[in-house]
């Protein structure tokens, strides 16, 4: 078994150019680049067109140092484990997101982030761990402060606030996004996006570095959003009433952005009606930018009008112009009834248009947001969960997400990641969202155990992490949800039968599975330096049994699910001594082995089996047996 997380270099070397734009540079290879992002020979010093900064060398070395972590599961803080589909991971989000790369690598179809917007006030995770080998990164935790004697994180050592007075206060902010917005790529599916909320502090930054790291061909838009807050402080020259969403795809090629449903007023423009329902008409002639001939040869040609009169694409001062479409094109709009035909106003010549029915129509976005929810709408929505409280500082808007939602999923099985959780907005989105369309959206949702200020409203309502904010708002709006599809069923069963809507009225997922992060349960191969004897035994001494002393079974079985691959939504059953994973495809032997639970396994006929070593002490022959009998019946069998 690899002890330690599957990195993206595995992958990216595969397929170069798709998964890896961000060594390319003006559409060649960048070779330091290269070795940057393979963790190699690095160093960024040759002159040429690109971002850089103070510590961008180091903090490629620290994206591209393995995780030896793993995630333990606490049924005691969840909702529903055993059958929900959702999770929550209480963690350093770069650690969770190295943890997670082998399971999820190309499965997540949206990711949403709002991440610390470096405005001066803000504290995030920046500085460079040491040798991962040397000490564990619990020792080193506490080494420097970062967590109390009760495993909380504080605010001194790596945790810190970055102030603009500290010389570095851009370089420090962009190594820490860096590395986790790399490691966030490799678990999108080709066809994903992702949006990124920030403000006017880093924007600039932020869009060279998605450039670099998605390839500027990817990216998609700059959302404009209003934040419902026209009035200032007084302390700045203008008032800042926008931010923005940044808008990326993992491969344009592969991309399917949704639209948006069409409003009361959208749908005025749709003048005409036939059998088919409601139209409006937009001219075939292309119009606008890169409407002459010489832009689009092909789209230059003939048409024969309704009485036979041939029409070509002239533009108004009678230059030669270009159809929207090619031939072929053109036929089938022909062979949809797509194609309308009449005469210019007071004259006789044909005028050609394409139709465009309202129904099941959608819009297309854009890129200005003025009508969606602001800031402080999202602060009374958390107030009103929380009982008045106010236990956390600028959330971001349910109907943002939930739009944003619409756009970057398509409601079915959908996996939707924020590593920057806060106070649970993605989580409650994604439920509310599936309660009004019935989609089947999963969340997953990082965040660290971050202390809440004694000061602050959420100490006092006794939450003392930004964490269990978020869970206990997940819980409440799962449960104020329910209540509500409660509602509404007992309002249908009222209904005639012939009245009832049978699509409505369904109950989502409403439970999330927490996890933590936390060191292996199995020991870890430390670099001794030199030639210590004393020490090479010890090492050896201590292999004997790899199972560090405080592990438990529970959590052994998702450490080694996640470091075979398989998700934390994997069917895990408990059967006579041993536990199996969706069925057949992987056994665990973890308590105890006799030729009894020997035979029960072979009779599951699983894919592969992994057992720990220990179970065999004594009994050399049983292992023996087990080993050539797994071999016998095609089985994959590994021991620990």
């Amino acid at each position: 078994m690899e002890g330690l997380s599957q990195m993206p270099k595995e992958e990216r070397i595969k397929m170069l150019q798709s998964l890896m734009p961000e060594v390319f540079d003006e559409g060649k290879i960048d070779w330091e680049k290269l070795q940057a992002a393979l963790g190699k020979g690095i160093n960024f010093s040759n002159e040429r067109y690109v971002l850089n900064w103070a510590g961008k060398s180091d903090a490629f070395r620290v994206m591209q140092q393995p995780s030896s972590a793993t995630l333990a599961p606490c049924r005691e803080e969840s909702v529903d484990f055993d059958n929900t589909r959702n999770i929550f991971i209480e963690g350093e989000n770069m650690e969770v997101l190295k943890v997670l790369q082998k399971s999820y690598f190309g499965k997540v179809k949206m990711i949403y982030i709002d991440p610390p917007y470096n405005t001066g006030n803000d504290s995030f995770i920046y500085p460079i761990y040491p040798d991962k080998f040397s000490e564990t990164k619990e020792e080193y935790l506490r080494r420097v402060g970062d967590k109390d004697e009760a495993g909380y994180m504080t605010r001194e050592g790596m945790f810190r606030r970055n102030s603009k007075e500290n010389g570095q206060y851009h370089s420090n902010w962009l190594n820490m996004m860096m590395p986790r917005l790399y490691l966030a790529k490799s678990l999108l599916r080709e066809d994903g996006v992702i949006f990124i909320s920030i403000d006017d502090n880093e924007v600039h930054n932020l869009r060279l570095l998605m450039n670099e790291i998605f390839g500027e061909e990817n990216y998609l838009t700059c959302i404009t959003r209003s934040t419902g807050t026209p009035t200032g402080g007084g302390f700045d020259i203008f008032v800042n009433e926008v931010d923005y969403v940044l808008v990326y795809c993992k491969q344009s090629s592969d991309l399917k952005i949704m639209g948006l449903e069409m409003t009361d007023e959208d749908s005025e423009i749709y003048n005409l009606e036939d059998e088919r329902g409601k139209y409006l008409i937009r001219p075939l002639r292309r119009t606008g930018g890169e409407d002459r001939r010489e832009d689009r040869p092909t789209m230059f040609y003939a048409l024969e009008s309704p009485d036979g009169e041939l029409v070509y694409p002239y533009g108004p001062t009678g230059y030669e112009s270009r159809w929207i479409c090619g031939r072929s094109k053109y036929e089938q709009l022909v062979r949809d009834g797509l194609i309308y035909w009449k005469k210019k106003k007071g004259t006789d010549d044909w005028q050609v248009y394409q139709k465009f029915y309202l129904e099941n129509r959608k819009k297309q976005p854009g890129n200005l947001w003025i009508n969606v929810e602001g800031n402080k709408k999202a602060t009374r929505d958390v107030r009103e969960i929380f009982e008045s409280k106010k236990v956390f500082d600028f959330p971001k808007p349910l109907e943002l997400l939930e739009k944003l939602m619409t756009i970057g999923t398509e409601g079915r099985d959908d996996i939707i990641l924020d590593f920057f959780a806060g106070s649970g907005t993605t989580a409650h989105a994604v439920m509310q969202k599936n309660k009004e369309d019935g989609g089947h959206r999963k969340f997953i949702c990082v965040q660290l155990p971050e202390l809440c200020d004694e000061k602050s409203e959420a100490y006092k309502a006794g939450y003392k992490t930004i964490a269990e904010i978020a869970k206990e708002r997940i819980r409440r709006a799962g449960a104020k949800i329910r209540e509500e599809v409660e509602k509404e069923k007992a309002a249908m069963n009222e209904k005639l039968q012939f009245e009832r809507d049978q699509d409505c009225c369904l109950m989502p997922d409403l439970g999330f599975k927490v996890f933590k992060l936390t060191e292996s349960n199995f020991k870890q191969w430390r670099e001794i330096k030199g030639s210590d004897k004393d020490a090479w035994e010890q090492q050896l001494f201590d292999f004997i049994d790899p199972v560090t002393d405080n592990a438990m079974i529970d959590n052994m079985v998702y450490e080694l699910l996640l470091k075979n691959g398989k998700d934390l939504n994997s069917a895990v059953v408990l059967k006579n001594g041993y536990y199996t994973v969706n069925g057949n495809e992987l056994i665990f032997l973890l308590d105890s082995a006799s030729q009894e639970i020997i035979n029960d396994v072979l009779n599951e006929k699983p894919n592969k089996v992994i057992a720990l070593d220990r179970l065999f002490e004594g009994n050399d022959q049983l292992k023996t047996n087990t080993a050539l009998q797994m071999r016998d019946a095609g089985i994959e069998f590994k021991t620990i």
